[in-house]
């Protein structure tokens, strides 16, 4: 687990957008809120059902995206990053946590910022996040360049890039 100062903690919002932003954590703690009831879903075959999100939905940053954007890479602490397509991205239970079921993330549950992405397995939802880059073309985050399915539907059981 990643050691954060969080005085120094900073979310940044770069690549195809209108203004690059960043927001330290008393301003992203501004951001409107938000609450987000799913389930969640471990590429290993657990699953837990009922978990309540509280925290920033993902279309707070919409209205500042370029059309060209097409894809989003999550950043993270240690350089872990995810890819998700920008409709993923997008869809409305996709959140920035800051809680779960009424308290505040645990350092080992990615505290202070945590992407929820409820529709996908959980490697999509990163832990820790730092910042969001929107792009044109695809480009590979951690666990796909290592070996997992690119996209990562639960229901399609895309677990591995070899399926």
């Amino acid at each position: 687990m990643p050691k954060i100062d969080l005085t120094k903690w900073n979310f940044k919002v770069w690549g195809l957008v209108e203004e690059e932003k960043e927001y330290n954590l008393d301003e992203f703690r501004l951001l409107p809120s938000t609450k987000v009831f799913s389930d969640i879903h471990c590429v290993t075959s657990w699953s837990k059902l009922n978990n309540l999100w509280e925290g920033v939905s993902t279309s707070f940053l919409k209205d500042n995206v370029l059309s060209e954007a097409k894809f989003v890479l999550v950043h993270a602490y240690k350089n872990f990053t995810t890819n998700l397509p920008i409709k993923e991205f997008f869809k409305e239970d996709v959140i920035f946590a800051t809680h779960h079921n009424g308290e505040e993330l645990s350092t080992k549950h990615g505290y202070p910022l945590r992407l929820v992405v409820p529709q996908l397995y959980f490697w999509k939802s990163a832990k820790w996040v730092t910042g969001v880059e929107f792009l044109e073309s695809d480009k590979s985050g951690f666990w796909e360049s290592h070996g997992y399915h690119n996209h990562g539907d639960p229901w399609t059981e895309e677990r591995y890039s070899y399926r």
